[in-house]
């Protein structure tokens, strides 16, 4: 979490976090309603990684991977330009799943945050984080198999590196696609709020029906 303050305090110091449109969610299947509507998001430039590295840094809460503003997602009814992506990782336990978000109560062993901003709206995205529609962030749950998935391994591969918070370290720039699901038209939108303090209601959200795989022996290289 991104503060020292517990859980059950948040409101005492960011009154949004006691706001009604708060995330996570559990996602309850028989509840959600199919909107013809909703397209397909379409991920604008995430292939085009250039020449140029990548950044990847441990903030002191989890591992963070800034994004070229090139990058951005259409399918919205706005614009929203790449700004950075990062996990969430659980403990380990068979209990303990790392996803903030779950389906039918059923949690999975990660979690992928792809973090947009509004920029046909807002100059930037600190302004735009505090206004409602202001970020569009995809959640992809990621479970652990069999078989190794390549494209986390661009990241995987790195994190002995930035074991200790503020460390950062410059990456191979690559296809930030092949992280996601290949389904991107089956998901589920909500309108929710940052996951963390300060809990800005301002998050349009796309969570992957689909989830992606990758191996344990990828988990391992975590710790």
């Amino acid at each position: 979490r991104l503060c020292l303050v517990g859980q059950p305090e948040w409101s005492k110091y960011f009154p949004d976090c006691g706001g009604t449109s708060q995330s996570p969610v559990d996602v309850i299947t028989t509840q959600t309603k199919y909107d013809t509507s909703l397209i397909p998001v379409t991920p604008l430039g995430y292939s085009q990684h250039g020449n140029k590295p990548f950044t990847l840094y441990n903030n002191g809460h989890t591992v963070v991977i800034e994004m070229p503003e090139w990058m951005g997602l259409g399918g919205l009814p706005w614009f929203f330009t790449a700004v950075q992506m990062h996990l969430h990782w659980g403990s380990g336990g068979p209990s303990h799943g790392g996803s903030e978000h779950t389906i039918n109560g059923l949690s999975a062993d990660a979690e992928l945050h792809v973090v947009h901003y509004n920029s046909e709206l807002y100059p930037n995205v600190s302004i735009a984080m505090t206004q409602k529609d202001g970020l569009a962030v995809l959640g992809i749950l990621i479970v652990t198999g069999e078989e190794t998935n390549p494209a986390f391994n661009n990241i995987l591969n790195y994190l002995q590196r930035i074991r200790h918070a503020d460390q950062k370290v410059s990456i191979p720039a690559f296809d930030v696609q092949s992280l996601l699901p290949k389904d991107l038209g089956r998901y589920y939108r909500y309108n929710g709020s940052l996951t963390t303090p300060p809990c800005y209601q301002s998050v349009i959200w796309t969570l992957f029906h689909e989830r992606v795989q990758i191996s344990m022996a990828q988990v391992s290289l975590r710790n």
